[in-house]
């Protein structure tokens, strides 16, 4: 696995400094755009953007996206359930320090995990997520993001997504002001020709730049996910489960109302997809679900990369690509386990999502002698409630 994880970081240098370069030459291009041999100052404030941006990213990336997506930390208290899977998957993988755990209120099924590194981590499930998935199902989802953590890839996103964005700033910046200001047009139309050449550079860098890093951000997304799934089966012995939990998300149109183009590859399945489908090829967030589905299916016997391999081959032919050599050449591949029995009804699931959300607020719960459950909000300065069902006045007590 150490030989998997420097692959990757090999990797991920290489499509950095593409998307590096894609952001200098941006800003050197606008530089000499605005006046000639004014290109080293154009790269000095590319530089400066991408520096800030990358410091706030790697300092504060991931509470930056968890707040943007109104997660909310709870504890074990909270959802027991979900820890209990989370602290599992952490051991099973290896990690110094169990992830923190947040959940997001939201109906539609999804998850993601964030952090610098593994000891620094943290793991978003929606409510609607664990409203609908089983046990297995949903320890597949968090072995899946555990993966993602375990291989480095969630620091590795956040720093191209800052440099992507970076290049969007600058470009729309330059854009607008360049077709808002008459006045800078004109006095364009009146340099040499040298400085007209590089205008027009400048306006097709401005509006390629973004588009040809969004496609190498998507793409390394997308690859990333074969080794997360694959990973994921081994840590949990049964490719079922997360095969499983990807039919019912592929299942439900509802996108994530706080995802945008920046935070949708972080997610485990394209958090906007009913707002214009899955997507596929190279403008696709994520590989096809069906397709990753299939594969997690068609291991059989065991539980190994080898196995996952040997079954990406099956489904895609030619297009299957080869997971990192040390993980193939690793030994103690388990035998598939059988499912686990879920102690959770649907209709209990459908409560503690909510409930967890509520703890996390603060709300406290007041039971009534007819059998209703009450939530109080925490800022409720009345000393007693009316039950709505039975109308018995009760004690509202919310330290």
């Amino acid at each position: 696995m150490w030989e998997q994880i420097r692959a990757n970081k090999r990797k991920s240098a290489v499509l950095i400094v593409i998307v590096a370069a894609l952001l200098f030459a941006l800003g050197f291009a606008i530089g000499e755009s605005v006046e000639p041999g004014a290109g080293l100052f154009g790269l000095m404030i590319a530089g400066i953007v991408w520096f800030f941006m990358t410091l706030t990213a790697y300092f504060q990336g991931d509470s930056i996206l968890l707040s943007v997506s109104g997660a909310r930390r709870i504890e074990h208290k909270d959802h027991p359930r979900l820890f209990n899977i989370v602290e599992e998957m952490s051991i099973a993988a290896g990690l110094p320090r169990m992830p923190d755990v947040y959940i997001i209120e939201d109906t539609a099924m999804n998850a993601f995990a964030t952090g610098r590194k593994p000891n620094c981590s943290a793991v978003a499930i929606t409510t609607g997520l664990l409203e609908r998935l089983n046990r297995d199902q949903l320890q597949g989802v968090i072995a899946h993001e555990m993966s993602h953590v375990v291989n480095r890839d969630v620091l590795f996103m956040m720093l191209v997504g800052v440099m992507v964005g970076s290049i969007v700033l600058i470009s729309d910046a330059f854009l607008r002001g360049m077709f808002r200001s008459g006045r800078y047009t004109h006095s364009r139309s009146r340099k040499g020709g040298g400085n007209a050449i590089m205008l027009i550079l400048a306006i097709v860098l401005a509006i390629l730049a973004p588009f040809l890093a969004q496609l190498v951000y998507l793409a390394a997304s997308r690859r990333r996910e074969y080794l997360a799934d694959a990973h994921a089966a081994v840590l949990t012995r049964y490719p079922e489960g997360l095969a499983g939990a990807l039919e019912v998300l592929a299942n439900d149109t509802m996108p994530v109302a706080t995802a945008n183009r920046a935070t949708a590859p972080m997610y485990i399945i394209n958090p906007m997809r009913a707002r214009g489908g899955e997507g596929s090829g190279w403008f696709s967030t994520h590989p096809p679900t069906f397709e990753r589905i299939r594969i997690l299916r068609g291991m059989a016997g065991a539980a190994s990369f080898n196995e996952y391999q040997r079954a990406w081959r099956e489904v895609d032919g030619k297009n299957a690509g080869q997971l990192p050599g040390s993980a193939l050449a690793a030994a103690g591949a388990v035998p598939i386990r059988a499912p686990l029995p879920d102690m959770d009804t649907p209709a209990a699931r459908r409560h503690t999502g909510g409930d967890a959300i509520r703890r996390a607020e603060r709300y406290a719960f007041l039971s009534c002698p007819c059998g209703l459950r009450l939530k109080i909000p925490p800022d409720f300065k009345g000393g007693a409630i009316e039950c709505p069902r039975c109308h018995r006045s009760l004690p509202a007590v919310t330290g």
